[in-house]
């Protein structure tokens, strides 16, 4: 199979426009990934699917990831005059990263027998700008598995044929896979109450009776 340079290339030369980015994964895997613009990420996947070289025909995988903001910190070395004498010294540059979160798509070639490709979109924020188009119409094994990042993470995936929750119930609010996610204490809704559930019911309606 292609590099991932190369795929890169040819994506954007097939897709007029197309903006993507190789992102390194320097942890052991070294499962580099390729992240798209929103505005021809369905094209981009499109030609991914399609290309005779690549036929990218099966999605074993879509999940979500949660960015909050962070700070990030970058060490570089510079050369500076100290004490009159020319010496290299590390510097720290710090930087704030946005909140946002993405969806992850790993794509395989049946046909071909090779991958994955792995394909990266990401939202704006982790607010009103939550929204990523849907693979779904490429890959029928993306469909329950978008559901799943929309009811955990909160991505709504425009262009789903059924987007709805389909693992916590309707009345649900929240999304338990970000990180900043907070358990309740009530459990109004928890359709299966465990021992541990009813006893921090027991503890938030005694504290509503003392109010």
């Amino acid at each position: 199979m292609e590099t991932l340079e190369q795929i890169k290339s040819r994506a954007e030369a097939a897709v007029p426009g197309a903006r993507l980015e190789l992102i390194r994964n320097d942890a052991p895997s070294a499962q580099h990934s390729l992240l798209v613009d929103n505005e021809h990420a369905f094209a981009v996947a499109k030609f991914l699917r399609d290309d005779a070289q690549l036929r990218l025909d099966y999605c074993s995988n879509a999940t979500g990831v949660d960015w909050p903001e962070a700070e990030l910190t970058e060490k570089f070395k510079v050369t500076k005059l100290v004490d009159g004498v020319e010496k290299e010294v590390e510097e720290v540059k710090k930087t704030k990263r946005p909140a946002y979160l993405e969806a992850v798509y790993h794509l395989y070639s049946m046909a071909l027998k090779h991958g994955p490709v792995i394909l990266r979109l990401r939202t704006e924020d982790r607010g009103d700008k939550n929204h990523l188009p849907s693979l779904t119409l490429l890959w029928r094994s993306c469909e329950f598995q978008e559901r799943e990042i929309f009811d955990l993470y909160g991505i709504v995936f425009d262009g789903h044929p059924d987007l709805r929750r389909i693992l916590m119930w309707d009345e649900f609010k929240d999304f338990p896979m970000r990180k900043d996610y907070v358990e309740p204490d009530d459990y109004e809704y928890e359709p299966t109450p465990h021992d541990d559930v009813l006893a921090k019911v027991k503890q938030h309606r005694e504290a509503e009776a003392k109010a």
